[in-house]
């Protein structure tokens, strides 16, 4: 099927799932979702899902570029309004239900040139070049990076790895074996398009012999046989900034799946997983941490150590009646930032024994008895019986 009757046939926007008139961000947002969802490495085995992540991206290869997009918003609205790009029962003369009689076929030949790449003057009219192969962008990757909690918070530059389409490392990416080179296409001299003739028109249609890149690899590369990827393990270096939590996204640009037809590479998409610490949390630019203190040490004050991230300890001068539940800062022990290092945030929780020796109950059943005026339920109008 040429693009021009693939564009006829083919809603690129229903594909994508986006309006016609969605802006580029909209469009290249619905593809992404789109080929993260239905990457083969997501779902090996998946004839169905590879089938539809190809065609994703021939319809984002389209309206993903301003351009083309222009081009295909052209040629589909000209086939509603004139029923169609099919000669009509006149034959060659007629034109979608109307004919060369009804218009300009040099107005016409102008349009056409500029969609399809060719003039409307028949056979002899210019050859042009939009049947070729575009060059394509490759597939923005995702992998996993798991870190430590302290790496986490302090930010590293690390390696990660993973197995994805790579440019071919024994021909570099040109599809021949070593020792030789692609050759101009003879069909069509290097243009990657011939001519194709109906009626009043030509159309650029890509070329047959060298499928639209203009060259033949008569000699393949014995280890991509010809393509110039292969599918290797990928070692990429990655600077993971100090504060990430569990799920951040980290873009590596063009490190994802290479281009095709000299097109970039993709973006590389790294998920941070993150351990769990039993005692530290990520908050922004601070980390909080609980720190038990006794009655005693609530209610008479005192001063209480508290464990930092990097294994020292700093003291907490805790002020007598204070509850459970309040939070006192620690200032610089936090995240490091552009803007200065975050705070550790120590939140304290009167820690109540559970099983007490004959001194201890015999104390706390002196201070009941000593306390027996006051209930502090008083505030809330709760009289004990």
């Amino acid at each position: 099927m040429t693009p021009q009757r693939e564009w006829l046939e083919k809603d690129y926007y229903a594909v994508l799932g986006v309006a016609s008139d969605a802006d580029q961000k909209a469009v290249t947002k619905a593809y992404r979702k789109l080929a993260r969802e239905l990457h083969p490495d997501k779902n090996p085995g998946n004839a169905e899902a590879e089938e539809r992540f190809k065609e994703v991206s021939a319809a984002y290869d389209v309206v993903g570029d301003p351009e083309r997009r222009k081009e295909y918003d052209e040629v589909r609205a000209m086939a509603a309004q004139g029923g169609g790009f099919g000669f009509g029962p006149g034959g060659p003369g007629g034109f979608g239900g109307f004919t060369t009689e009804d218009v300009d076929l040099g107005d016409l030949g102008s349009l056409f040139g500029n969609l399809f790449g060719r003039g409307a003057g028949g056979p002899g009219a210019a050859r042009g070049g939009r049947g070729a192969v575009r060059p394509q962008r490759g597939a923005d990757l995702e992998t996993e990076l798991h870190l430590s909690f302290v790496d986490a918070v302090d930010g590293v530059t690390t390696s990660v790895g993973f197995v994805s389409d790579a440019v071919c490392g024994t021909c570099h990416g040109d599809g021949a074996a070593p020792g030789t080179s692609p050759v101009v296409c003879p069909r069509c001299h290097g243009q990657g398009t011939v001519a194709e003739d109906q009626g009043p028109f030509s159309f650029s249609t890509p070329c047959p012999r060298c499928g639209g890149r203009g060259a033949i690899i008569e000699t393949p590369c014995p280890t991509c046989a010809g393509s110039g990827i292969e599918r290797r393990q990928r070692n990429v270096k990655v600077r993971i900034p100090a504060g990430v939590t569990d799920g951040t996204r980290i873009r590596v640009a063009g490190r994802g799946a290479p281009g095709r037809h000299g097109g970039p590479a993709g973006d590389l998409y790294v998920v941070c997983r993150v351990a769990a610490d039993e005692r530290f949390r990520i908050k922004g630019r601070n980390l909080t941490v609980t720190v038990p203190i006794t009655f005693a040490e609530a209610a008479l004050g005192a001063d209480v150590p508290v464990p930092t991230l990097h294994g020292t300890t700093v003291t907490l001068r805790i002020p007598p009646g204070t509850p459970t539940g309040r939070t006192f800062r620690v200032k610089g022990k936090g995240v490091p930032a552009k803007g200065g290092t975050g705070d550790l945030m120590a939140t304290v929780e009167v820690a109540v024994p559970t099983k007490l020796t004959d001194e201890q109950r015999a104390a706390i059943e002196a201070l009941a008895e000593a306390s027996a005026h006051e209930s502090p339920r008083d505030r809330i109008g709760a009289v004990d019986a």
